[in-house]
């Protein structure tokens, strides 16, 4: 067992959100870093220095010490090229466009490699925006190069000591705003458990799980990324331990769904559904607690779902004898009691509890981990005009040299580079996220620019710079959270850095808000410009959420007790397709009308998809607790059946079984009439029976997806 990581000394950092302890450490760091380069070079040597530690700093989030310091170097080294592109272009205005060009068409492409690389392809855009905004004449471009590659490697240390103190402060408040957001979606479900039905073609409901699910799935990798490398240090194992409860909680918030509709709307099946509702937000106040608990380091309350795992939490006493929902209630009962031991166990590891033995070793958990490294053949399969990050990568150095353009051309045209940042941050790989950048990139800017008037009168040197160092925490902390936040922090930087190099010329809030104004509205326009609507890759997604899965049903209905890693991998490789097609069908529907997805046949599929999902959860949970009474051969055979019909509907590239005709749905008639308690096979037999109905259900949808698709 390795040691483990000191513990963080200031308490009182406890209650802030990791965005905001992750703003606070990088702004002491370039704080602390520009005061020692002032004091020992002068205040031009430390400007040049803190634009290379500001770029290395973009990389310097809530990572391990590993993942951190590789990114961070990577970020340092490419602004630092960028800057060396720009010093020998800079005496050439028309090449320089070309230069400019280029490095905004490679910085983008980087983003092939996914969301990890967002921080330091933006490196290089900053690395050329600061590089611009040095005069020609300052200094030799050596001498700047020098200092900005002296900044960039002096912040690694410091991103490396803070990465060392903090990393595991920042896995406690990973896993516990993955517990807010399980706390959130539990409460989301018993809002719609209590709501009337949906009419026809109403999906709010199923976009907000949507959404709430893709909010848990990211914090829920967020905290693998974090605790799962770190699980042979000491004093781990619980908090990895709680984690993995919450994954397993995912399939459970997922089944809380199924069967409902047979409760009908009566008094008394308006009752139950109260019951299910009420019983689901007093767990997602035991979560809400535990992610307090966790954050705070202190131990929680026990017992308090004691209530909840014993009795009737459903009153079948007001249903009259002879209700076939009489037969439903006890699933509908253990189905809310296995949910709530699962977060019982949270709630006891919390409360001091020994932790339990980890089902999954330390080679195994690593399989989890997002990936690392920047592997040349994901770049390669970009390097086609249908591709999204080749044409965004266009896109953007198209767009960076028009502004760069149009930016000389302008009558006030003093700070050009501020146009070819406000389309740096404004542009983004698809519309919708172009419109929200836009929106905030304006509102920010305005309120940065309007804090900077405020700030001028004082005219202290002591309280500008204290408050330049404030907004570099600030622009780097929100800057996945709420950007507008940082657009204005930004601009109270790009004001203050700006009134530092010329205090004679007075602080340019017009130019600043002119020049915002124009970047955003081209960056909006540009986003146009070699579109990726979703229509492109959607089919795709189609195919991958079908084979994704049909894979993990095979799995699922195996039996197979013997392969867990087998299972939770592809367990979460289906909430992950599910998830990104998800994600597509919100962008696009602020894409064009006439390319825009068609929403109801993929809603259609999305909604099947997790019904399915949560049947394979069920059938597992049934095979895992009662495996003495569903260990013969009417088991064995009745899973293998219904796999093979899975199968079959799954498979796409066949035709569809029975002639297309889906298996019939099964209402209160077809429950089984023995007890749940006394006999399991039954009840496995209809989970079985309605998981092929649903399969057969997301074949249609995805069938129909790609049909019309197809046709438009």
């Amino acid at each position: 067992m390795g040691s483990a990581p000191p513990s963080l000394p200031l308490r009182w950092l406890r209650s802030l959100p990791a965005h905001v302890v992750n703003g606070l450490s990088v702004a002491l760091g370039i704080g602390v870093l520009h005061a020692v380069f002032q004091a020992l070079a002068g205040p031009h040597a430390a400007q040049l220095a803190m634009a290379g530690a500001v770029c290395a700093s973009l990389a310097d989030l809530p990572a391990t010490v590993r993942r951190g310091w590789h990114r961070v170097l990577a970020a340092g080294l490419l602004g630092v090229l960028a800057a060396a592109l720009v010093a020998w272009l800079q005496p050439h205005p028309a090449a320089l466009g070309l230069g400019v060009v280029g490095i905004g068409f490679a910085a983008t492409l980087a983003l092939a490699w996914g969301p990890r690389a967002a921080p330091v392809s933006f490196a290089a855009v900053l690395a050329l925006v600061f590089a611009m905004g040095v005069p020609a004449e300052a200094a030799p471009p050596p001498v700047r190069l020098g200092w900005n590659l002296l900044g960039a490697l002096c912040y690694l240390p410091w991103s490396i000591a803070s990465a060392t103190l903090l990393q595991r402060h920042y896995g406690r408040l990973a896993l516990a705003s993955a517990l807010t957001a399980a706390a959130r979606l539990l409460s989301l479900r018993a809002g719609d458990i209590e709501a009337p039905p949906p009419g026809p073609g109403d999906t709010a409901s199923m976009r907000d799980w949507t959404q709430g699910e893709a909010s848990l799935a990211e914090r829920l990798q967020a905290a693998r990324d974090l605790l799962f490398p770190a699980a042979r240090r000491a004093g781990m194992q619980r908090d990895i331990a709680i984690l993995l409860r919450l994954v397993d909680l995912r399939d459970l918030f997922l089944a809380t769904r199924l069967d409902l509709d047979l409760l009908g709307n009566d008094a008394a099946g308006t009752a139950m559904r109260r019951g299910i509702a009420a019983s689901l937000r007093h767990m997602a106040s035991t979560l809400e607690l535990a992610g307090l608990a966790v954050s705070s380091g202190k131990a929680m309350p026990a017992d308090r779902l004691a209530a909840l795992l014993q009795g009737d939490v459903l009153g079948a006493s007001r249903l009259p004898a002879g209700d076939a929902r009489l037969r439903l209630q006890p699933a509908l009962t253990s189905r809310l009691q296995r949910l709530a031991a699962e977060v019982a166990e949270i709630d006891a590891l919390l409360s001091g509890g020994p932790p339990p033995a980890l089902p999954l070793q330390h080679g195994e958990l690593r399989a989890f981990v997002g990936p690392e490294g920047w592997p040349l053949a994901v770049l390669r399969q970009q390097l086609s005009l249908r591709a999204p990050a080749l044409r965004h990568a266009l896109r953007t150095g198209l767009a960076l040299g028009c502004a760069y353009l149009a930016a000389r051309a302008l009558p006030w045209a003093s700070h050009p580079w501020w146009v070819v940042l406000s389309v740096a941050v404004v542009l983004r790989g698809n519309l919708e996220q172009t419109l929200q950048r836009r929106n905030a990139r304006v509102l920010g800017t305005l309120a940065g620019c309007a804090l900077v008037l405020l700030l001028a009168p004082l005219a202290s040197p002591l309280l500008l710079g204290l408050a330049f160092t404030v907004a570099v925490g600030l622009a780097h902390g929100f800057v996945n959270v709420r950007y507008a936040v940082t657009a204005a922090a930004g601009a109270v930087m790009a004001l203050l850095q700006s009134h530092a190099a010329d205090p004679a010329a007075g602080f340019a809030v017009a130019e600043r808000m002119a020049d915002t104004l124009l970047g955003a509205g081209l960056g909006w326009l540009f986003s146009y410009v070699l579109p990726s609507w979703e229509r492109r890759s959607v089919p795709q997604a189609v195919e991958r959420v079908v084979q994704a899965l049909r894979s993990y049903a095979g799995l699922a209905l195996a039996g197979d007790a013997t392969a867990p890693l087998a299972q939770r991998l592809a367990r979460r490789q289906a909430y992950d397709t599910l998830a990104a097609l998800a994600a597509a069908v919100q962008r696009s529907e602020v894409e064009p009308r006439h390319v825009r997805l068609p929403t109801g046949e993929l809603m259609a599929l999305l909604d099947h998809g997790l019904r399915l999902m949560a049947h394979l959860s069920v059938i597992r949970l049934m095979i895992r607790h009662r495996s003495d009474d569903l260990r013969g051969e009417p088991a064995t055979a009745a899973l293998r059946q219904a796999s093979d019909a899975v199968q079959a509907w799954l498979d796409l590239d066949a035709p569809p079984p029975d002639g297309g005709q889906p298996p019939p749905a099964h209402g209160l008639d077809q429950l089984p009439a023995e007890d749940l308690a006394s006999a399991a096979l039954p009840w496995l037999v209809r989970r079985l029976q309605v998981s092929v109905f649903d399969a057969s259900q997301v074949a249609g949808a995805a069938r129909a997806a790609r049909q019309r698709l197809q046709a438009g």
